[in-house]
């Protein structure tokens, strides 16, 4: 797409569009195909679950009200969850609209910014829409955040930190006691957003306490619906934080920005499900051990997953990284090329149901042995 003229805001053309993962249609056109696996775009094959499909058709019935009841009764629930109180709750439709409202919230031209280099890229376009100086910071080599490299880039003009943990795309957590000395150090005047969509999937003892923070630090902790939850259809996402940040954000956002479906499947979900829920985590935990152990077999590495997805290192003498996806997507399978992010030797698989998986090893192993 070519340079937008100069009736549009002037950023509009320093920001990338995001570029979403290939769907199974187009791929099952593209090249004629009967199967497609679609392990591109870290979905839940499990969800959503029992009692949020009830909540979702049962919702339909008051599909021409407007929710204002059931935005009060969902921030109390997911409140709830998180020992916290209703003003402490914000709501989004999905994590991107959440992501793009703090921009709008926080930034002025010329705020500094400071991101992952290698790390969920919506955070460096809507700051940069916004007028902000985004500074990237590598990863290190053990896809941990350079939290060293951060402080010292910290000055006046910071405003804004977003962490994303754990990673995507590299499905690391960043060590948890690290991760709090460096909140707890924050200058007063650095807000830091700790983007923890896939949280649910990591194992406790690896994630950091913000909850915490609250109320100490100028700390927000964006969650998310779509992935755990199995409701990405659907877009929902949360964001936790002191009252006054909340109000800041309920007053940036649009009005009612959640549909009455999603909201009764997120109060059935949290209310209801927990069940089934952790039966589905249970799964994807076994067959993520699984999958790392057949690839390493083939020679490949794979990161320390604590999400539902795998980062792997190919091996040494394969095909690079965009070879292999496109060879896999040109046999129905759908996974993630890690050269956008700077690993032109990686590609990333979303941990969808055993039998997908299984499908996904045998074409692979078939393009390694050519």
């Amino acid at each position: 797409m070519g340079q937008f003229d100069d009736t549009y805001r002037k950023e509009v053309n320093s920001v990338a569009p995001y570029i979403q993962g290939e769907t199974e249609d187009e791929v099952r056109r593209k090249f004629h195909l009967d199967k497609v696996v679609k392990l591109g775009s870290n979905e839940n094959p499990y969800g959503p679950y029992y009692h949020a499909r009830k909540a979702i058709l049962r919702s339909v019935e008051d599909i021409n009200r407007y929710p204002e009841d059931d935005f009060i009764n969902t921030k109390c629930v997911i409140a709830n969850q998180f020992g916290l109180k209703a003003d402490n709750v914000g709501l989004g439709s999905g994590a991107g609209n959440i992501i793009e409202t703090i921009s709008k919230m926080f930034l002025n031209a010329g705020d500094e910014v400071l991101i992952a280099k290698q790390s969920y890229r919506l955070y460096r376009e809507v700051s940069k829409l916004m007028g902000a100086k985004v500074i990237e910071i590598p990863l290190t080599k053990d896809y941990q955040f350079d939290l060293q490299t951060f402080n010292e880039k910290i000055n006046d003009k910071t405003k804004l930190i977003w962490i994303c943990n754990p990673n995507n795309p590299t499905s690391a957590v960043t060590d948890p006691q690290a991760l709090e000395r460096f909140i707890a150090d924050l200058p007063d005047h650095v807000w830091v957003v700790v983007d923890e969509a896939y949280a649910d999937f990591a194992k406790p003892e690896h994630l950091p306490n913000l909850l915490q923070f609250i109320g100490h630090k100028r700390v927000l902790i964006l969650r998310t619906m779509s992935k755990a939850y199995g409701l990405a259809g659907a877009r929902l996402g949360f964001l936790l934080g002191e009252p006054t940040a909340i109000a800041a954000y309920d007053t940036v956002t649009e009005p009612f920005n959640s549909n009455r479906s999603v909201l009764a499947a997120t109060i059935a979900s949290f209310k209801y499900d927990q069940p089934q829920f952790k039966r589905a985590l249970k799964r994807i935990w076994g067959d993520k051990v699984g999958l790392t152990e057949s690839l390493e077999i083939l020679g490949c590495e794979v990161a320390r997953s604590d999400a539902n997805f795998v980062f792997v290192k190919l091996p040494d003498g394969a095909p690079s990284a965009t070879e292999v996806t496109d060879g896999l997507m040109a046999q129905g399978v759908i996974v993630r090329d890690g050269t956008p992010w700077g690993y032109p030797d990686h590609i990333r698989v979303t941990i969808g149901k055993h039998d997908e998986l299984e499908f996904f090893l045998e074409k692979f192993q078939t393009i390694l042995n050519e």
